[in-house]
């Protein structure tokens, strides 16, 4: 008989965040998070510290996934920015970042709880209100009849991942596609309910990255021996390609003995019988007139030489992942049974052709009208690849977010130091009636909206990783970055050309202050409504929606975490 153990009572720790660990552990997980961040940020590689895979990466989407973290706090931390990530793709570094600085600055204040909790709720909400306000001064309205605006988004996600290794000629080279890739997802022609389409990476690594190209339509990898003739494809009167899919197995395996039990009687081939079926599926098929044949599993060999003698080209081994673009692309609703083969199952396509890139010779199939298209997305080694990957997915994401709202905040830092201005400037007009309806006192309230405003300032500083300071100015509130090497003493008007955004240029005596620093005064003129923005000037854009889905979720994380009384763990 084994020994039994007696039950452990359960580890209770109140007020977690007061314990040295867990400010440690912020601290640390914090700066790990921050020297990512922005094009200069530096990479990490990741392992599990027995072998495998290692990920070079400075993502949110890879770090937080491959980070393992054991306290409860942290885990609360990072569960809710990896959700943010799951929903926008994007803005997880500054998400994090600022949930951190948040906690670390109101946990500092000597304000109860409850009442940083209700004063950042308020300070939120006008955040959101200016953000969706006309008078916003760090929005952008992005135009989708005219491509200058979509560009410099596009272009701003790929600089801020330098572990793809990119140059400025293979960043907008990579723009322009992702972003005709994109278009050729878009309907043609609108409904009520329009669904885009979806874009298809096709992975072609050890080739230079101006190698990268898009093609309408669906790519297939297939064997070379299929390139021996040139295609001859059978067409239908209206000239198109009627197209079989399947997405059950073809290759005539038996039945699983999982799944029960079967009385064969004697003299009786299983194995005859499925060929026999998988034959007279393929007669049907040829007098059906279907020209093409794409199998998600395998086909068996004497299906596929019965349907070359009848000119019908057989694709097996599609893969799951390509079954709902080729649906949609096609019409063709996918068939799961051999024994049941409806006409009205077919789809059809514009033409057919075989494509060889490097080493990979692959089936191309063009629609009727492009709403799936492939990237064959190059580059020079694995690790650069993955990470191109990731970074190309999270652009395409980020404009079809875009799509539903069409704004972008400017990025550099820039949208972070102009909101901390203005909630200075917001704070010091606040009449004594909101701070009633809040239960709390003017001092109070410029507490918090000073931590407020420090952490967001905090974000901008991150994206300086080189020793140089960081400036705001007193005009627009815009982001500063000035080279290392020169005394704080300096003239910054001789050192800085442009604001961390592009748009601003060191035109006037815009008081510049350190945000290291001392805090100065608010903003003292109005913010700039409409700023000129112009393809030459190379300006940073942000995501609208997942830039400011992460500021409503940096604070309501921070303000959880913030009102753990206890924490409760099971020893057991």
């Amino acid at each position: 008989m084994s020994r039994l153990e007696a039950k452990k009572p359960p580890l209770l720790t109140s007020e977690p965040l007061t314990k040295g660990t867990v400010s440690q552990s912020l601290s640390l997980l914090s700066g790990i998070l921050k020297s990512c961040y922005g094009p200069a940020g530096r990479l990490k590689q990741l392992h599990n510290g027995v072998g495998g895979y290692v990920c070079t990466t400075s993502q949110s989407s890879a770090i937080l996934s491959h980070l393992s973290v054991s306290h409860p706090v942290l885990s609360v931390l990072m569960a809710s920015v990896q959700n943010h990530i799951s929903r926008f793709s994007d803005c997880g570094l500054f998400t994090a970042i600022l949930c951190c600085s948040l906690i670390e600055n109101f946990k500092s204040l000597n304000v109860e709880s409850c009442t940083v909790i209700k004063i950042s709720k308020h300070i939120l909400s006008l955040c959101m209100d200016y953000l969706k306000s006309e008078a916003c001064g760090c929005r952008v309205s992005v135009d989708f009849s005219s491509l200058e605006t979509l560009l410099c988004l596009v272009r701003s996600m790929l600089t801020s991942k330098p572990a793809c290794m990119l140059n400025k000629p293979e960043v907008d080279h990579l723009a322009v596609l992702i972003l005709k890739a994109f278009m050729f997802t878009v309907p043609c022609h609108v409904e009520t309910n329009a669904i885009l389409g979806k874009c298809i990476i096709v992975p072609v690594k050890g080739r230079r990255v101006m190698d990268s190209t898009v093609l309408p339509g669906l790519l297939i990898e297939t064997a070379e021996i299929q390139l021996a003739k040139p295609l001859t494809v059978k067409r239908t009167y209206s000239n198109l390609i009627k197209i079989a899919l399947f997405c059950v197995s073809m290759s005539g395996d038996l039945f699983n003995p999982e799944e029960g039990t079967i009385t064969v009687h004697h003299g009786i081939s299983l194995e005859m019988l499925e060929l026999n079926q998988l034959l007279n599926v393929g007669k049907q098929l040829v007098n059906d007139e279907v020209s093409l044949v794409v199998c998600q599993k395998v086909i068996h060999p004497s299906l596929k030489q019965y349907l070359k003698e009848n000119h019908i080209i057989a694709v097996d081994r599609a893969g799951l992942s390509l079954m709902e673009p080729l649906s949609q692309m096609t019409g063709s609703k996918p068939i799961a049974s051999i024994y049941s083969l409806s006409p009205s199952c077919y789809g059809s396509l514009k033409d057919v052709r075989m494509e060889s890139f490097a080493s990979k010779h692959f089936v191309h199939l063009i629609p009727n009208d492009t709403v799936v298209c492939s990237l064959i997305l190059c580059n020079r080694n694995e690790t650069a690849w993955d990470e191109l990957k990731r970074a190309c997915e999270t652009a395409e994401h980020v404009l079809q977010l875009t799509i539903k709202e069409p704004l972008a905040l400017l990025g550099g830092g820039c949208t972070e130091t102009h909101l901390a201005s203005y909630i200075r400037h917001k704070s010091c007009s606040l009449s004594t009636s909101s701070f009633k309806d809040m239960d709390c006192s003017r001092t109070q309230y410029q507490l918090v909206a000073d931590g407020f405003c420090r952490s967001l300032e905090s974000v901008a500083c991150s994206l300086n990783h080189d020793g140089g300071e960081i400036l705001t100015d007193m005009v627009y509130g815009h982001c500063w970055l000035v080279p290392s090497g020169f005394p704080s003493v300096s003239n910054w008007s001789d050192l800085v050309s442009k604001c961390g955004c592009g748009i601003n240029g060191n035109t006037e005596n815009l008081n510049w202050r350190l945000l290291q620093g001392q805090f100065g005064s608010p903003v003292i003129q109005g913010c700039l409504k409409d700023p000129s923005v112009k393809v030459a000037d190379f300006v940073t854009l942000d995501c609208f929606a997942a830039k400011s889905s992460g500021l409503q979720v940096a604070l309501e994380t921070a303000n959880l975490i913030l009102d753990l009384s206890y924490i409760i763990e099971d020893q057991n």
